[in-house]
């Protein structure tokens, strides 16, 4: 009996696989393309942003993206922090 149910749940879940794989070869061959191979009549998906360089703060060790970002520059260098707090306590370790 359990040979059995363990067969026919073999069976449904390639059968599954089959008709999910089969759905999708139809579906790309009805799907219209420009020159370009984008689908026509589809929103085209713009391009992700490139990524950006964190920078680790000195205090916590939090990365953080430059733009988000608190700065201190003393000079020419520039250093980032995540909060507040980790700007000050820099600012103690400095003096």
């Amino acid at each position: 009996m359990l040979r059995a149910l363990l067969l026919f749940l073999l069976v449904l879940f390639i059968a599954r696989a089959v008709w999910r794989l089969l759905g999708g070869v139809l579906q790309g061959a009805a799907t219209i393309r420009d020159a370009a191979g984008n689908p026509v009549g589809k929103p085209h998906r713009p391009a992700s942003a490139p990524p950006v360089k964190m920078i680790q703060d000195p205090i916590c060790g939090t990365y953080v993206v430059p733009g988000k970002a608190l700065e201190l520059t003393r000079g020419r260098e520039t250093i980032y922090f995540c909060s507040d707090k980790c700007r000050d306590e820099w600012g103690r370790r400095a003096d």
